[in-house]
């Protein structure tokens, strides 16, 4: 054997081992390619979740599905299910039971850093608000939260405000003393047919409460469909011990870190759209602790 040939036999087996890394790297690239090809936007979400979803289509985190599909040229579908316990564990989590497939691949609307989901970058940040009549007597000068704080013992006696159990609104007025202002409300009823906080609106509408305090999507959206004209919309700042500002995101599965990152990069190149929505759903929107008037039913 020619001193040539030993000396080149390294080289070889260097170049065996790099062909093999780049064969096995080019067959797990195929894999994960083949792994994110979609054929659709699959979506998981309430069929009746006003303001955020519904079967037909009308909430905003249906509209926000279809502007992040058309990004990417494909249609959207959805498994629907009712936003209860267990919601995650029947459609992020589960499996078509034939297919084996999991049955959705996003959640549009969680909070960010949700326990149960892998989260992209907020796409919003809102904040609770409080929402009255216009024409009531006693909160008709009421702009801020310490404006209602500030109300005379006469003036609060009889006041009953809307609040679920739990609540930052809750634990607001109670921190501030009010509790024999507090109406409360449970936080789900456990009827899929009920919408968001539905009994609070409902009442706050017919006058059998005075105000209440719902967070930021809610208030707006019950705002808009009552008119400027009748409801007034206070976003409220937080403060020591209350948290009235969240970050909202969307949710993928643990492990889809790929699919998070793409999704991100649709967040970013549609943010003029989805800030654009939002504004017409009108989502009072939160900077850092507190919130900006944009967005609500009274500017």
């Amino acid at each position: 054997m020619s001193i040539l040939s030993d000396q080149t036999r390294p080289v070889q087996r260097w170049l065996a081992r790099a062909a093999l890394s780049l064969t096995v790297s080019a067959g797990l690239l195929g894999s994960a390619l083949a792994d994110t090809q979609r054929s659709a936007f699959r979506v998981c979400a309430d069929p009746n979740y006003l303001p955020y979803s519904s079967r037909s289509g009308e909430g905003f985190e249906n509209k926000l599905a279809e502007i992040l599909a058309q990004s990417m040229d494909l249609p959207v579908t959805y498994t629907w299910f009712p936003q209860r316990m267990g919601f995650i564990r029947n459609t992020l989590r589960a499996k078509d039971p034939q297919t084996q497939e999991y049955k959705c691949d996003v959640v549009m609307g969680v909070p960010d850093r949700y326990e149960l989901a892998v989260t992209t970058d907020p796409y919003y940040e809102s904040t609770y608000a409080l929402v009255y009549l216009k024409d009531s007597k006693r909160l008709g000068q009421v702009h801020s939260g310490g404006e209602l704080l500030g109300l005379s013992e006469d003036q609060r006696y009889d006041l009953r405000i809307g609040v679920t159990e739990r609540s930052p609104g809750a634990r607001w007025l109670a921190k501030h003393g009010m509790y024999g202002q507090i109406a409360a409300y449970i936080a789900q009823s456990g009827d899929p047919d009920e919408y968001p906080d539905q009994p609070i609106q409902e009442d706050l509408l017919a006058g059998r409460i005075d105000a209440a305090i719902l967070w930021g999507p809610i208030a707006g959206y019950l705002a808009r469909r009552a008119g400027a004209d009748k409801v007034v919309l206070v976003p409220l700042q937080s403060e020591p011990g209350v948290r009235f500002n969240y970050a909202i995101a969307a949710g993928v599965r643990f492990g889809d870190n790929a699919w998070r990152d793409q999704l991100n990069e649709l967040l970013k190149q549609n943010s003029a759209q989805i800030a654009a929505l939002l504004e017409a759903y009108n989502v009072p929107a939160a900077t850092g602790h507190g919130a900006s008037s944009a967005g609500t039913a009274d500017r």
